[in-house]
């Protein structure tokens, strides 16, 4: 099995649970601009999606405004953004194995400050790729590219872990391996290339565990 230099990871549906925390708000906003009443299947899309491409995506007339209304939503919601079980094990491995690992998602900085420096998970990441940084987003292999272009890696020397079809499509157009993580137990449908098929986040200690 390989033993990588690298991983990078996904936020939501990977390293926290931030699923209900995200959608239930959304089927609020959809709610109060659309007047429809969605369920929780029907959103499940845009937890790759950043913030504002969601807007876009469900044509809000005031994409902005409602933007930063669903931002205070999220925030408002409890428990909050929480590791997963395992989460926090994984990564302290992981560090003392000497694998460098960052984080390419769409989140954007301010909500990454929030979720992921406010769980105390930041401090394992030598750098985080975010909605930001890059004009495209996965599953355009972008934010990936730009993962290996700031830590000068070679892309067969990192692995992607994520939680969805777009990340695979972004780490398999980077040239990346993609290890699925199942543990958010959302069915997003089949993820066709995955390398490894991960149902805890300690099955990936194999991959970052050397002699």
């Amino acid at each position: 099995m390989n033993t990588y230099k690298a991983i990078f990871y996904d936020i939501d549906g990977t390293l926290l649970d931030t699923v209900r925390m995200n959608l239930i708000p959304l089927l609020r906003i959809i709610q109060e601009e659309r007047g429809e009443i969605w369920e929780l299947a029907d959103v499940m899309k845009f937890m790759a999606y950043p913030g504002k491409k969601t807007m876009e995506e469900l044509e809000i007339q005031h994409p902005e405004e409602t933007y930063q209304r669903w931002v205070r939503y999220v925030n408002a919601f409890q428990p909050g953004a929480q590791p997963y079980e395992g989460i926090r094990e994984m990564l302290k491995t992981a560090e003392k194995q000497g694998i460098r690992q960052a984080v390419v998602s769409s989140k954007n900085r301010a909500q990454y400050h929030i979720d992921m420096v406010g769980q105390g998970l930041d401090v394992y990441m030598e750098t985080a790729v975010l909605e930001e940084d890059t004009p495209r987003h996965k599953p355009d292999p972008q934010p990936l590219l730009e993962g290996l272009r700031r830590m000068g890696l070679r892309a067969e020397e990192a692995l992607y872990v994520g939680d969805t079809p777009s990340d695979a499509q972004a780490a398999q157009a980077a040239g990346m391996d993609f290890a699925w993580a199942k543990w958010c137990g959302i069915p997003y449908g089949e993820i066709s290339g995955a390398a490894f098929q991960l149902e805890r986040p300690e099955d990936l200690l194999p991959m970052i565990l050397r002699e």
